[in-house]
């Protein structure tokens, strides 16, 4: 009769822990905003901001470096086009053909370039 007992009593006490620990109430969600985001915290602003500032940093630099390069191009196809001029129809020098060789390079960077980071 006291194992029975003893046994009731233990297992009153694993159910009462069960219910406290089952009481435990859940965090509150997030607020949201009218259009359904979640506000930002001030550390979620500045990392917004700054990312946003680097991304306008970048765009602005690879500009500039179309514009060089750009440039680059516009000069070494004149030069091209000069070399072309100076040789006849039986001889290509072989500084003609490195300069088309550097605009197809260069060329190709571009079109790069301005298709973006994706």
């Amino acid at each position: 009769m006291r194992f029975k007992l003893v046994v009731w009593i233990l297992f009153l006490c694993v159910f009462a822990r069960l219910g406290r620990a089952q009481k435990i109430t859940p965090a509150p969600p997030p607020p949201t905003l009218p259009n359904g985001s979640a506000p930002m915290g001030d550390g979620d602003d500045a990392r917004a901001r700054i990312a946003s500032e680097m991304a306008k940093k970048a765009a602005k630099e690879r500009v500039a470096a179309l514009k060089k390069d750009t440039d680059t191009l516009l000069r070494l196809s004149v030069e091209l086009k000069q070399s072309v001029d100076k040789s006849d129809e039986n001889v290509l020098s072989l500084d003609v053909i490195k300069k088309a060789e550097e605009i197809e390079k260069l060329a190709r960077s571009v079109k790069d370039k301005m298709k973006g980071p994706n």
